[in-house]
């Protein structure tokens, strides 16, 4: 990557480039994110073509998402984020999984602080779009990436959030391994997924909803199967926090 390259790009993606497993020499940001979600062919993780992952993926699903979020945390307290429980040091490197509409990357940009990272991956390029207008920042960025192949080194981020998508992706066991891959010693991670209730047969009825209802005690089993520590879920209604941290 030469020094042109390097300054042309916003802050927080060139520090994001230290961070990936294979940074591409000619990075492309043209759109406010980083994109890297080439040519993958045969490589490429299972994508998911559920109707319901098509909705949110739209450009007008990407609002009523963002929407839809942001009543939800004002009403709901499952939606509450755990942002002190995660501990992120101040000059630290923060993770959103699935980052959606950007306001769950914000929320820990203001938590790593200005001299800390907090980066945002999504699969969906309208999600992206409106995260990059909402949220990116000198510390905040986004990557177009899958969250089953997640493209950073091993052990990079301080803490990792996801909120609400798990379900949505094809392979969660592989999404969960690659953030406990990347998770530093010591580092955090919280995940909130819908678990099975009435929420669970209205998606059993949807056809080719492609959205996947988790069992009480699925994803703390996960969590343990990875060698994470200290695993606690509290259900709230039909949505479940998991959280653990990496030894």
């Amino acid at each position: 990557m030469t020094d042109r390259v390097s300054t042309d790009l916003p802050p927080a993606l060139r520090r994001a480039l230290d961070l990936l497993i294979d940074p591409p020499a000619n990075p492309d940001v043209s759109k406010g994110y980083l994109d890297l979600l080439g040519d993958e062919g045969a490589a490429a993780p299972p994508k998911n073509t559920g109707a319901i992952q098509a909705v949110w993926a739209s450009g007008v699903g990407s609002m009523l998402y963002d929407n839809a979020q942001a009543f939800a945390r004002r009403v709901l307290s499952a939606w509450q984020l755990p942002i002190d429980w995660l501990n992120i040091p101040a000059g630290g490197v923060a993770l959103d999984v699935g980052s959606g509409p950007g306001n769950v990357t914000a929320s820990l940009g203001r938590a790593v602080g200005p001299d800390g990272l907090a980066i945002g991956v999504d699969i969906s390029e309208p999600m992206l779009a409106r995260a990059v207008k909402a949220a990116a920042g000198p510390n905040v960025g986004f990557l177009h990436a899958d969250a089953q192949k997640l493209p950073l080194r091993d052990e990079t981020a301080d803490a990792a959030i996801s909120v609400a998508v798990l379900q949505l992706i094809p392979q969660p066991e592989a999404a969960l391994a690659e953030i406990a891959r990347v998770l530093k010693p010591g580092g955090r991670v919280a995940i909130m997924v819908p678990t099975a209730g009435r929420i669970g047969e209205v998606f059993r009825w949807l056809p080719n909803g492609g959205a996947r209802v988790f069992r009480e005690d699925e994803l703390g089993d996960i969590f343990e199967e990875l060698g994470l520590a200290g695993v606690r879920s509290k259900t709230v209604g039909n949505f479940q926090w998991v959280r653990g941290k990496k030894p």
